[in-house]
């Protein structure tokens, strides 16, 4: 669709841009958190649902989709969304829900993501690990992520492609986090092949908040917030200051800074927000450990293997988003631009590459970037057939400063490439749903991404330019509802990008010698979901997905070097059950069950699994109380064994994890809480790996094992809070 010009004027200007925003269309009205603003204006008459439509029977935000912005200033309006046919496997859940539960770290907060598995394998101030669909994601890999429609996931990125820290989010600020898994939505580009989830922030807090936590093992965490009337808007303000040893034998010391100053206005149809983000966080690191040195008793579950491993980041942000509505549709916009840094020391193997210093080695990682997303939505009639088209553009550019560095001890060593990236890509996009019957409704729609951008490194015959292109057409319809339920079937084409610097490379850095081969920088992907959503009972919502997902070519994690590298092509296929059951105005239940089956499609004598993949996910949990009084919460994670090595004759454990809650809401609105974290005390571990590395004294070619990260043990969390 673009012409090679078009590409190489993208080659050559910066391009500004947009990391995309998973907006999940709806079908099923939310539950609104706050009453932020006036409900929106429609865009036109529609006419009332027909035949029992399951809209009109969902209550719950945790089973029914809805668009990513629906109540705040910048939205998409619910009454055009209505259109929007969806996927049995997509879903909004409110901030409310998110913070029902009790979570070890604010990337836990979104295991509320049905089928999603967020653990940590290194210090905490690094991005987590997740896991969904039979994908180990690494740190973000195919799960696109954004927060208030920033993209979190960086491209070239010094320590894997698709970083996604998110360890800035502040979980009482949400209002929504918005799912859709597969590559089935025209507004979804790069990194949204296994799902996209897009979390947005309130722009009106019901009360302000005072909140204090003392917890075992040197925890403590502080979170003020608050919003006020300022001219025609609202002002909102949150600071979090966090600090945090952990259980390990060589404390974490985490001191984190997180704070939010957001401005709104206006309505979800017609208004704008204005909002900075500034966060900031050091941390030392207990990484993976060899199983043979625990069972030797070189270091016991809780230690570490090289104490100085550690790491520094930083996030500052400013964004803002633009929404009016007329006689002519309905237009949004958003516009970002983030500065980051990160700074990682991380020891894997140990002495198997060197020896006499040992491997620690030094990822640096520093950027400003800067994106767009602006969308128009439009109704339109035909013969009595209602019809809603969107088109939009998004646009991103990253200018990077990224490094690695052989260390000892967090001293320098040698460098073995420092590269300077200047990358960009631009998305565009439509789409039109048509009602045809009160039991029918479809979606077409195409999008278009153009990658390019140019690698200045310090070994010059790994500098280069690169630009490839790609189209995705996307389609799905919705039939029903009958009997409170409804039929869906999606199906599209998707990508994701590739380390720009592997598209350019021609010699290894570490020698500047051995020739290597480059790998294209964009990878296809092909998926297809056939589900359905059904109220069976009143007060019981529950979907069934069953999905496919291709792909040319899998990132798989390279333990010696901290990063993913491109390698054979896959094949997912599952089955997602979810569910949330409300017997009572006070209880709450749900229940989340996927499997996945995980393979290499070519053929390798070293076999089919892919190392990581995991093959069962679920999660339950039970929550209880009201706006006063005692409430509490129950939930269960089990993330089940995983092949480690392609042949699957290395599997890692399974996990079974129990946190709880207790509390009492006075009718002051002083709350206490307890969190219970590993209620049971479970001996098992967050990650596991498996390859080469080598601790002193051992054959120079090292030793093939499992390395792993404990989960830790059970923690006590005492919360203090006021509203007034």
């Amino acid at each position: 669709m673009f012409s090679a010009a078009a590409s190489s004027a993208l080659c050559a200007l910066p391009v500004a841009a947009q990391e995309r925003r998973a907006v999940a269309a709806a079908e099923l009205p939310p539950v609104t958190v706050a009453a932020e603003e006036q409900p929106p204006k429609r865009l036109a008459r529609k006419k009332p649902p027909k035949n029992g439509d399951l809209r009109n029977h969902q209550t719950a935000a945790r089973t029914g989709s809805s668009t990513a912005d629906g109540g705040t200033a910048g939205a998409t309006p619910a009454a055009s969304s209505s259109l929007q046919p969806t996927a049995a496997s997509a879903v909004r859940i409110s901030g409310k829900e998110v913070n029902a539960v009790p979570f070890s770290r604010s990337g836990e907060a979104l295991e509320v993501v049905p089928g999603l598995i967020v653990t940590q394998h290194s210090g905490e101030g690094k991005a987590n690990q997740y896991f969904l669909r039979g994908f180990n994601l690494d740190h973000g890999t195919d799960l696109a992520i954004s927060v208030d429609g920033m993209p979190v996931n960086m491209p070239t990125h010094g320590h894997g492609q698709g970083y996604a820290d998110i360890n800035f989010l502040i979980p009482e600020l949400i209002r929504s986090v918005d799912v859709r898994k597969g590559p089935y939505f025209a507004d979804q580009g790069d990194f949204a092949s296994a799902g996209a989830v897009a979390i947005d922030y309130v722009n009106k807090l019901p009360h302000n908040i005072a909140e204090m936590t003392f917890a075992s093992f040197g925890y403590r965490r502080a979170l003020a917030a608050t919003s006020n009337a300022v001219g025609a808007g609202t002002l909102l303000a949150a600071l979090e200051a966090t600090r945090y040893d952990g259980p390990w034998r060589s404390p974490d010391d985490v001191r984190k800074l997180n704070g939010v100053l957001r401005y709104s206005q206006g309505t979800a149809t017609d208004g704008l927000t204005l909002t900075a983000m500034a966060y900031s966080n050091g941390w030392n690191s207990t990484d993976q450990v060899a199983q043979r040195a625990i069972d030797h008793g070189l270091v016991d579950r809780l230690g570490t293997l090289d104490p100085t491993d550690s790491g520094t980041s930083s996030r500052f942000s400013l964004s803002g988003s633009w929404a009016q509505s007329g006689d002519y549709g309905q237009t949004n916009v958003r516009a970002y631009v983030v500065r980051s840094d990160l700074r990682l020391f991380n020891d894997f193997t140990y002495f198997l590459d060197n020896p006499v210093n040992g491997d620690q080695f030094s990822q640096f990682d520093r950027r400003s970037l800067g994106g767009i997303d602006a969308r128009h939505a439009f109704d339109w009639r035909i013969a009595g057939i209602e019809a809603q088209t969107r088109v939009g553009v998004q646009s991103r550019y990253d200018d990077i400063d990224v490094g690695l560095f052989k260390t000892e001890q967090r001293s320098w060593l040698s460098t073995v490439r420092d590269d300077r990236v200047q990358e960009g890509n631009v998305g565009l996009w439509t789409d039109t749903t048509t009602r045809w019957t009160d039991w029918l409704r479809t979606t077409v729609g195409i999008r278009e991404d153009v990658f390019a951008g140019h690698v200045f490194s310090d070994t010059p015959q790994n500098s280069g330019s690169a630009q490839a292109s790609m189209a995705s057409p996307k389609a799905g319809i919705v039939l029903g509802p009958w009997y409170r339920t409804e039929f869906y079937a999606n199906a599209g084409y998707g990508l994701h990008s590739n380390d720009i610097r592997g598209a350019t490379i021609t010699v290894d850095p570490n020698d500047k010698v051995t020739p290597l081969d480059r790998v294209p920088l964009l990878v296809r992907s092909r998926g297809a979901e056939l589900g359905l959503r059904t109220k069976p009972v009143e007060g019981l919502t529950s979907s069934l997905a069953v999905f496919m997902l291709d792909f040319d070519s899998e990132l798989l994690f390279v333990g010696d070097a901290g990063t993913t590298e491109p390698s054979r092509p896959s094949r997912r296929v599952g089955i997602e059950w979810t569910n949330q059951y409300k017997p009572l105005p006070w209880m709450t239940v749900d229940l989340d069950v996927a499997h996945s089956h995980a393979r290499f499609t070519d053929f390798n004598p070293a076999g089919a699994r892919i190392p990581g993949a995991p093959t069962w996910v679920a999660s339950g949990a039970v929550t209880l109380g009201g706006d006063a009084g005692w409430f509490g919460a129950l939930k269960a994670r089990y993330f089940g064994p995983r092949p480690l090595i392609e042949d699957d004759s290395v599997r890692s454990r399974s996990s079974l994890i129990f946190n709880a809650r207790a509390g009492y809401i006075f009718d002051n609105g002083v709350r206490v809480q307890l969190d219970v974290l590993n209620l049971f005390n479970a001996q098992t571990n967050q990650i596991e790996y498996y390859y080469l590395s080598r601790l002193p004294g051992e054959p120079i070619e090292g030793i093939a094992d499992r390395h792993v990260h404990p989960a830790e043990p059970l923690a006590v969390r005492l919360t203090m809070a006021a509203k007034f």
